[in-house]
C-alpha cells in the first residue's frame, strides 16, 4: 500500500473534515475512518505502538494504581510510543493506529470488551489533560444535550453542592458551572457519591464532565466495533486473506502478551503429573475446579470448558485429556454415557470435530466476567467466592498473615487480577511485575521458577559432591 498524500496533508485533512476522527482540539473522537492509504509496514507498526500504550494501561489498572498514578502512566506511555515532534504526525498516527486496532479487536466479544475498556480509559485520561475550552468543544462534538445550570437554580442548590464537595475532600468553594443530567448518564459518579442527586438528576460540575463525554465515547466505539465485526466477517477477512488478515491475527495474539494457548517452554504433561502440578503451579481457579472434579466426578459445561482448555494450554494432549475426563466422569455417569455425551466436546475443543476450530484457553478477563450459577465451579474465586471460603482456599495454598490481608484488601476493592498476582508472588517468593493476565501465564511462569530452583539445587548438589 502506498501513501497517496503526505502525513501532514492527511492529518490536516482529517482534522478539517470534522467527525472523521479528527475531533476537537488535539483529541480525536474517531467517529469515522479518514479516507487515506497507508503503507503496510506503518499499518502494523502504528498499531503495535498503540497496543503498547493500551497494554500498559491494562497492566497499570491490574496493579491497582491510583487515578493520579494512572494519569502519569498514561502521559508517559503516550509520550514514549505515540508522540512526534510534529503534532500533525502525532495526530495522523493516533487516528490510523486506532482504526487498525479497531479492526483487530472487533472479531470476538472478549477482544471487543478489552479494547473498548482500554480505549475508554485512554480517552478519559487524555480528556482530563485538555484545556477547559477544548473540553467544551468536545462536548459540542459529541452533541451532548446539556446546558449549564441557570444561576437561579444554582443558588437554590448551592449549599447541597458545597456539602458534596466537602464530603469528597474538595474545597467548600463550589464551582459555578454545573450541568443537570439524568443520573443514569454518570453511573461512576453516582457510585462514588461524587454528585448531588435530586429527583432523578445528578448535578455535574465542569471538572466532572469527563464522565459525560466518556459515556458517549464508549457508546460510539461499542457500536462501531459491532459494525466493523460485521464488515470483517462479511468481506474483509476473505478479501484480505493474503495481506491484512495475517497481520490482524498476529496483532490480536498480543492481547495477552505472549500466546499462552500453547506455551512453547512448557513440556507436555501427562495424567500422573496433574495432581502434583496443581499443588505447585495451578492458579486458585484451576485448583478449585480440580478439587471439585475429584470430589463430585463431574463438572458442568462452564467448568469443563474453563478447566479443559487450561489443561490443553498447559500441554495435556487430546488422548490424555479424553482419558482424564473419562476416568472421573465414568465414576458417576458410566463410560458409555461419557463417550456418547461428553467425549465429542473434548475433541471439539482440540479442533478435531465440527468446524475444526482450535480453541484457546480462557483469559482472566473472560473468567472474571463469567456468571456461575448454582452448582457451577468455574469463574474467578477472587470475585465469586465469599470471604470465608476465599480465606480458607488461600490458607490451603499456604497464604496467611499480612499477605492474606493484603490480598483480601485488593479483593474488596475489586482488583481481582492484582489479588491473583499477589497470591503468585507470595507462594513463589518472587515479584511478578507484569501482573497475572491469564491462568496459563500463571502456570507457565510458575514452571519457569520451579525449574530454575531445581537446576540451582542440582548444581549445588553436584558441587558439594
Amino acid at each position: 500500500m502506498e501513501i497517496v498524500r503526505s502525513h501532514r496533508q492527511v492529518a490536516a485533512a482529517a482534522a478539517a473534515a470534522g467527525g472523521d476522527g479528527g475531533g476537537a482540539g488535539a483529541l480525536p473522537t474517531y467517529k469515522a475512518a479518514p479516507q487515506l492509504e497507508v503503507r503496510l509496514e506503518e499499518f502494523e507498526l502504528f498499531a503495535i505502538d498503540r497496543l503498547r500504550v493500551l497494554k500498559g494501561i491494562s497492566d497499570g489498572l491490574s496493579r491497582g494504581k491510583r487515578p493520579e498514578e494512572m494519569e502519569k502512566l498514561v502521559s508517559e506511555l503516550w509520550k514514549t510510543y505515540m508522540r512526534h515532534q510534529d503534532p500533525a504526525e502525532t495526530l495522523n498516527k493516533d487516528i490510523i493506529s486506532h482504526f487498525v486496532l479497531r479492526l483487530v479487536y472487533c472479531r470476538t466479544e472478549e477482544l471487543r470488551k478489552w479494547f473498548l475498556s482500554m480505549e475508554t480509559a485512554l480517552f478519559r485520561y487524555r480528556f482530563r489533560l485538555e484545556s477547559p475550552e477544548s473540553q467544551r468543544m468536545l462536548m459540542t462534538e459529541f452533541q451532548l444535550p446539556y446546558k449549564a445550570l441557570p444561576h437561579s437554580e444554582f443558588e437554590a442548590v448551592k449549599d447541597k453542592l458545597s456539602q458534596v464537595a466537602r464530603s469528597i475532600g474538595q474545597s467548600a468553594n463550589v464551582e459555578h458551572v454545573f450541568f443537570k443530567v439524568p443520573f443514569e448518564e454518570v453511573p461512576d459518579l453516582v457510585a462514588s457519591r461524587r454528585v448531588f442527586l435530586s429527583k432523578g438528576y445528578a448535578y455535574v460540575a465542569m471538572s466532572q464532565v469527563v464522565s459525560l463525554v466518556v459515556t458517549q465515547f464508549r457508546c460510539n466505539i461499542s457500536k462501531a466495533l459491532a459494525l466493523t465485526n460485521r464488515k470483517w466477517t462479511a468481506t474483509i477477512k476473505e478479501q484480505e486473506k493474503g495481506r491484512l488478515t495475517p497481520i490482524v491475527e498476529a496483532l490480536s495474539n498480543a492481547y495477552f502478551g505472549p500466546d499462552y494457548s500453547q506455551p512453547k517452554d512448557t513440556v507436555d504433561i501427562s495424567l500422573k503429573d496433574i495432581d502434583q502440578l496443581a499443588k505447585s503451579s495451578f492458579p486458585l481457579c484451576m485448583r478449585h475446579m480440580l478439587d471439585k472434579l475429584r470430589e463430585n466426578h463431574h463438572l458442568k459445561h462452564g467448568g469443563r470448558m474453563q478447566f479443559g482448555l487450561f489443561l490443553k494450554g498447559a500441554g495435556l494432549k487430546l488422548e490424555d485429556a479424553l482419558a482424564f475426563w473419562r476416568a472421573e466422569f465414568s465414576q458417576k455417569v458410566g463410560s458409555e454415557r461419557f463417550d456418547k455425551e461428553y467425549a465429542y466436546t473434548i475433541r471439539h475443543n482440540y479442533g478435531k470435530e465440527g468446524k475444526r476450530t482450535d480453541y484457546t484457553p480462557y483469559s482472566c478477563q473472560k473468567i472474571i466476567s463469567a456468571t456461575p450459577g448454582v452448582g457451577d465451579h468455574h469463574g474467578c474465586p477472587f470475585r465469586h467466592f465469599g470471604e470465608e471460603n476465599l480465606r480458607a482456599a488461600l490458607n490451603k495454598m499456604g497464604v496467611g498473615g499480612h499477605a492474606l490481608e493484603e490480598i483480601m484488601d485488593k479483593v474488596k476493592n475489586r482488583h481481582y487480577q492484582l489479588a491473583c498476582t499477589l497470591t503468585f508472588e507470595t507462594t513463589h517468593g518472587v515479584s511478578c511485575d507484569s501482573g497475572i493476565n491469564h491462568p496459563n501465564q500463571y502456570f507457565s511462569e510458575s514452571q519457569k521458577i520451579l525449574r530454575a530452583k531445581n537446576q540451582t539445587m542440582e548444581s549445588q548438589s553436584q558441587s558439594a559432591t
